[in-house]
């Protein structure tokens, strides 16, 4: 059974506390995902260290509940 968008994002959410988490569906079928994410926890991290923290928050359910999970991640500006 695939997950829900809403899932997907609480999870990041409390693995990343404070990060702004936007999900989108790519093709409506529940399967396939766009992440948003964007953390002061990605300062100094790269992409790869980036993308890593996201997945170490969906804790395993890549490749099985979630089959396609697209990321963008980024660093808040600083004010």
């Amino acid at each position: 059974m695939p997950m829900a968008a809403i899932d997907i994002e609480q999870m990041i959410k409390e693995h990343l506390p404070g990060a702004d988490v936007k999900i989108e569906d790519l093709r409506g079928d529940g399967d396939h995902y766009l992440a948003h994410v964007r953390s002061a926890f990605f300062k100094g991290k790269t992409r790869v260290q980036q993308h890593q923290m996201v997945y170490e928050a969906l804790k395993g359910r890549m490749g099985g509940e979630l089959h396609a999970l697209a990321l963008q991640t980024s660093v808040p500006a600083e004010e």
